[in-house]
């Protein structure tokens, strides 16, 4: 079955009744999958679907991709998102301006070190989960940015929020593979491949986690 295009999503009220008593399968994607407007893959239920949608057009979570008015048959997409980090700025406009400043360009220094992707809507810096949260959470407190907070939230909160090409860049990358390097010379990676910086990424070197005392302190390759 090829899906051309989205025929409306679940929240919309007429859709929301019209569900209820339907039969519904569903496409599972991951946050991969979900940038992607072309892409074959089986539903829940064994149906096989190649994707082809116009360039740009971005799925959403609860999207229907199928409906057979006859059976009550529907194929819904449902979009697995991994976690976001929010950092709260907001703080910040209290401070002084040298603290702002300072405050500023250390995180744009340790959040580009790392090669997280970032994106900033008003005063949240949203940041993908490409390591475990711990090591994240571990990086932000060590560096205890002053006026400066953080959180995990899912990445579902989020995604309603961006742009699609802000979307693409905390979800798209695939790719990814941060990685910490150990006292003993073993390396922890996460993920299936290297990931590219694209356009708009903060910069910076690669992190190094050395952990002799039990801590993460990261310093410029």
């Amino acid at each position: 079955m090829i899906v051309d295009s989205v025929v409306g999503n679940v929240v919309d009220p007429a859709w929301e009744v019209r569900l209820k008593e339907a039969t519904v399968d569903h496409l599972v994607l991951d946050q991969w999958e979900a940038q992607k407007n072309r892409l074959r893959k089986q539903t829940t239920a064994g149906l096989e679907l190649a994707v082809a949608l116009q360039r740009g057009t971005r799925l959403r979570d609860g999207d229907v991709l199928f409906w057979d008015e006859e059976t009550a048959h529907a194929v819904v997409a449902r979009i697995e998102l991994g976690e976001v980090m929010v950092v709260r700025l907001g703080a910040l406009a209290d401070q002084p301006a040298e603290t702002l400043v300072r405050s500023a360009v250390e995180l744009g220094h340790a959040i580009g070190n790392q090669h997280w992707p970032a994106v900033v809507k008003g005063s949240d810096m949203y940041v993908p989960l490409t390591v475990d949260r711990r090591v994240m959470d571990s990086v932000m407190r060590t560096h205890a940015f002053t006026g400066i907070t953080h959180e995990f939230v899912p990445g579902t909160e989020v995604i309603a929020y961006l742009a699609p090409h802000e979307a693409r860049r905390l979800f798209g990358g695939a790719n990814s593979t941060p990685h910490s390097h150990l006292p003993d010379g073993g390396e922890v990676a996460e993920g299936n491949g290297h990931h590219h910086p694209e356009p708009g990424d903060l910069p910076g070197a690669a992190l190094h986690a050395h952990q002799p005392d039990g801590q993460l302190h990261a310093h410029i390759n």
